[in-house]
């Protein structure tokens, strides 16, 4: 079985953002950028399940200009097999990076797609649904765990006051959260092999988007610092900033 992995490109997670010069968009120019870190989790996962013979091949997919082929880069680092960069310089909703992980997930004949449950940039959280929406496939979300037996993945999930244990037939689409895994350490041996290492680059055609930023700006900060002698006395002053 082949496992198709998201990865992608952002701004580093140690790094505050803040708007550009003309307040357009985030500033990137000159900014650390790191594989997305539920991606690196998702990656991780897949690793694991190819070690334990759930998988035969793993293969890391980015969207992106041609940045991204750096951070695909990473991902052969930690051991995927193979790496496609969908080249764009158009940054892509959601619906769009669905329909093109779904149309490689079937190109490629993958039988399994594991998705960060979000990415740091953007927050929207839609790609993995709307994958298996589109591929009609099984799918579970902020995985904890993940194992698979055969044909059969059985998936723990984070929900509202616990856990929830989901079992499906494959294919699927699973989306990771935080607590499931940590991702390894990519050693300078396996960095240096990776640069070798060939990075399929296919051209993707990207609608413009449909939704317009008009405006980037760090929201004000400024806090009041008060100095209260008695809890009547805050009360008073919670009071007044309703």
């Amino acid at each position: 079985m082949k496992i198709l992995v998201g990865y992608k490109r952002v701004l580093d997670y140690s790094i505050t953002a803040r708007p550009n010069a003309a307040g357009t968009a985030v500033e990137l120019v000159g900014q650390k950028m790191s594989p997305n870190p539920f991606d690196d989790i998702a990656l991780e996962e897949a690793l694991r399940l190819k070690e334990k013979g759930a998988a035969t091949e793993v293969i890391a997919v980015s969207i992106g200009a041609a940045e991204a082929a750096e951070t695909l880069r990473t991902a052969l680092a930690m051991g995927a097999d193979r790496a496609v960069h969908l080249k764009t310089d158009i940054a892509p909703e959601p619906e769009i990076i669905a329909q093109a992980f779904a149309d490689l997930a079937r190109e490629l004949g993958a039988g399994f797609c594991l998705m960060g449950k979000q990415a740091i940039d953007s927050d929207s959280g839609q790609t993995p649904s709307m994958t298996a929406q589109k591929l009609g496939w099984s799918q579970a979300l902020n995985a904890f765990k993940v194992e698979i037996s055969g044909t059969v993945a059985t998936v723990v999930s984070e929900v509202d006051g616990g856990l929830q244990t989901q079992v499906f037939d494959l294919p699927g689409v699973v989306s990771v959260d935080l607590r499931l895994n940590t991702p390894r350490f990519v050693t300078m041996p396996n960095i240096i092999k990776a640069r070798s290492k060939p990075i399929e680059t296919r051209p993707l055609a990207v609608p413009a988007p449909r939704v317009q930023v008009t405006g980037v700006y760090t929201p004000s900060q400024a806090r009041k610092n008060v100095m209260v002698e008695s809890l009547d006395d805050l009360l008073k002053h919670l009071e007044g900033t309703r």
